[in-house]
């Protein structure tokens, strides 16, 4: 689904993407918003075309549900995550897997690149971060200390830093600077309920989105709570910044998706109707089109 942003938001174009023999956990767009990856409960990860909704490819190999997906910055990777334990990496233009990454030991819920795309971090059920150099598929460190399940994850623009979202309610930033200790920056507190969905923009705030149905918009570098911003009804499932870091939209476990000044910490646009559950929302590299992908019944 295409949404004009920013001004009147309405609904553009809706297509169905109805060939998953499961449900869809994940979604996510590529970089340039050509190309919409969704995994399924069937353990496949599929690629369409977001403009035709042709489908691409259905890929197997995992041998559990695929909880989760992510393009890589410069989009020549895509990483699936699943309740087999594994994080499988993928070539994009020739849909073949590359790599089946094994380290942690529960399910995995949440993947993300680095910007330069030569680092991944992985969480899941074991309470555990796991960091990856790409090209070698090799764990680099082990970061330890969340009190539950790792649910979301998402690197600053400098790559110097990581954040995770966790069901104990917190968000942690841990420093990845060669030769700092492998412990948490900074503890950020606020959430009554479990951090399901991160954010960074391009100027370094962190959005985070969660189960109490609220968004926090904070700076890290100080751990300041900067707006909380209020009015889903259901709790948060994908938060994103525009290009140019004045708008966030986010997407609840529901038909809303809400679109929000980060400045003034209003909304300016509520948009309705089109999906049963969205699933992530994008916007475009040039910032006029807010993408949404979902699910309907």
């Amino acid at each position: 689904m295409n949404c004009k942003a920013p001004g009147r938001l309405v609904i553009e174009r809706v297509k169905f993407f109805r060939r998953h023999r499961g449900e869809v956990n994940s979604s996510a767009f590529s970089p340039d918003g050509q190309t919409l990856l969704t995994a399924s409960e069937d353990g496949c990860v599929y690629g369409w075309r977001t403009q035709s909704g042709n489908l691409l490819w259905r890929l197997g190999g995992h041998t559990g549900p695929v909880k989760f997906c992510r393009f890589s910055p410069d989009g020549r990777l895509f990483a699936s995550t699943s309740y087999d334990r594994t994080i499988r990496l993928w070539d994009t233009a020739k849909a073949t897997c590359l790599q089946v990454l094994k380290g942690h030991q529960r399910s995995v819920e949440t993947v993300s690149f680095s910007p330069d795309s030569k680092q991944l971090a992985s969480g899941g059920w074991d309470k555990r971060v796991l960091l990856w150099e790409v090209q070698s598929g090799q764990v680099l460190r082990h970061l330890a200390g969340h009190q539950d399940s790792i649910q979301s994850s998402d690197f600053a623009p400098s790559s110097d830093y990581l954040a995770t979202g966790s069901w104990d309610s917190t968000i942690r930033i841990w420093d990845l600077r060669t030769g700092t200790p492998v412990i948490f920056h900074r503890e950020l507190e606020g959430h009554s309920g479990n951090v399901s969905c991160l954010s960074y923009s391009t100027t370094g705030l962190l959005a985070s989105g969660s189960w109490d149905k609220t968004v926090h918009i904070w700076k890290p570098s100080t751990r300041s709570l900067l707006v909380q911003l209020k009015g889903h009804a259901t709790w948060v499932k994908s938060v994103a910044f525009s290009p140019d870091g004045l708008q966030l939209a986010s997407a609840g476990y529901s038909p809303m998706i809400k679109v929000w000044d980060c400045n003034t910490g209003k909304c300016i646009e509520t948009l309705k109707g089109a999906l049963d559950v969205a699933h992530a929302c994008t916007f475009t590299p040039d910032g006029k089109l807010l993408l949404v992908s979902g699910a309907v019944d």
